[in-house]
């Protein structure tokens, strides 16, 4: 259930420290749902009944039934309730996706198309510095393209606040699907991969099956505002100096898992307000006008991102705005990335090729990285960081369809192609 009362975070903007603008945003987050949350907590502890309380959106979700779901929509806290879905358990043991490629020997054409392969080059950015949080089915993390750079190693082997599972509750980086080990390989992977092959990654299990629900990708969101041990408290135990820089979202929560179009906006107005940049895949609905429709892709304070293919044309399955679930008639997606055919990680040390906006989405992840790995002084400035990405970006020449009428921005192409060199020479030369 949602709560009404959500914390007012806009003074955050006005603090010039990022630590100390992410632990205001952490306490007065917490302290704002702990308060409003009270009468309902000592209802449902009188009740004897299991809940969950949530702080990114002030939120709770509880295990109960339609009566006492009657009740508690009658409750005056309470602005609506969804419906938050659980899957039974896979019988072991569950196979493991692979890739069936050979391992890289340079540069992706992903990579090279966007121009990152010329910003480690020519302008010696590869992203150190830069902490990127990833979301997904998983990670494996002992893969020879990812172990280097995970958080956990360079802090000597530590787990605690830099992986958590919430699903299958596994103790450190590990993946059976294969598509998050794929999704952070474009981001940070090394030997040609990823676009950010030196910035450093943490991760959290929201989508180990093709069916997640609201809480557990708010589970995943609020370790990226504040990672805490893995059996910790988020509430009292969040580290927010510990926050990813920039966070990649490859998925989607449609009504099916118990989203409506404004379950998650508050967590990514949250996350916002902390200084962390949102990245979301725009979708794989297309080529539909209005198929950019489940959270996160949708909001205003995301940056979404299409697919398109070596020929530089979008990708037929990529999602179209313009938005209309929540009648806003927003552009959306914001650009285009790379989605087709790419080449990445995969579990068991191996490589395989993908195709879908969740490959697309990260490759802005690793551009915002190189970005502000270039220039220091857009960490946390996540509207000039867009404008230069908006501003960079190279025109769309492919085939137009009807979606994509009026110019630029529009409901297929957005601004335009992602481009890494421009956007970081752009970011250097800011004052």
């Amino acid at each position: 259930m949602i709560l009404r009362d959500q914390a007012d975070l806009r003074p955050a903007y006005n603090i010039p420290d990022r630590n100390e603008r992410l632990r205001f945003v952490y306490t007065t987050l917490t302290q704002h749902s702990v308060k409003t949350q009270a009468g309902l907590r000592a209802t449902l502890d009188r009740l004897h009944v299991q809940y969950r309380p949530y702080y990114l959106v002030n939120a709770m979700e509880v295990n109960g039934g339609p009566i006492l779901r009657a009740y508690l929509s009658t409750r005056p806290e309470v602005d609506r309730i969804l419906t938050s879905q659980h899957l039974r358990p896979l019988p072991a043991p569950v196979p493991v996706e692979v890739g069936h490629e050979p391992a890289p020997t340079g540069p992706g054409w992903n990579v090279a198309e966007i121009g990152a392969d010329r910003v480690w080059k020519e302008l010696g950015v590869t992203g150190k510095g830069i902490v990127v949080g990833q979301s997904d089915s998983g990670v494996q993390g002992g893969h020879p393209a990812l172990r280097d750079n995970y958080r956990g190693t360079i802090m000597g082997g530590q787990d605690d606040r830099n992986w958590l599972d919430p699903w299958n509750h596994t103790r450190s980086p590990s993946d059976i699907g294969g598509h998050g080990t794929h999704t952070l390989g474009s981001m940070v992977g090394k030997g040609g991969i990823g676009i950010a092959p030196d910035a450093e990654w943490f991760g959290c299990v929201n989508l180990a099956r093709n069916l997640g629900n609201p809480a557990l990708y708010l589970n995943c969101m609020q370790f990226m505002l504040a990672p805490f041990p893995q059996s910790g408290d988020p509430f009292r135990d969040g580290d927010p100096t510990l926050a990813a820089h920039v966070i990649n979202d490859s998925w989607g929560c449609p009504p099916l898992e118990g989203c409506d179009a404004n379950a998650l906006v508050s967590a990514v107005s949250a996350l916002k307000a902390a200084g962390i940049f949102v990245v979301a895949s725009a979708g794989n609905e297309g080529p539909r006008c209005g198929s950019v429709s489940d959270p996160i892709a949708l909001y205003a304070d995301v940056f979404s991102v299409g697919a398109m293919d070596q020929s530089g044309n979008v990708a037929f399955f990529s999602s179209r705005g313009p938005v209309t679930v929540d009648g806003s008639g927003r552009v959306k997606p914001d650009i285009l990335a790379p989605g087709v055919d790419v080449l990445s990680s995969m579990p068991q040390n191996t490589f395989g090729i993908e195709s879908g906006t969740s490959m697309a989405g990260p490759q802005v992840v690793g551009v915002v990285a190189l970005m502000w790995s270039a220039q220091p002084k857009l960490i946390c400035n996540v509207d000039r960081t867009q404008q230069i990405l908006e501003r960079t970006a190279r025109p769309y020449t492919g085939p137009k369809d009807s979606c994509s009428v009026g110019g630029v921005p529009n409901n297929t192409s957005g601004y335009g192609i992602v481009d890494a060199y421009a956007a970081v020479k752009a970011a250097l030369e800011e004052k």
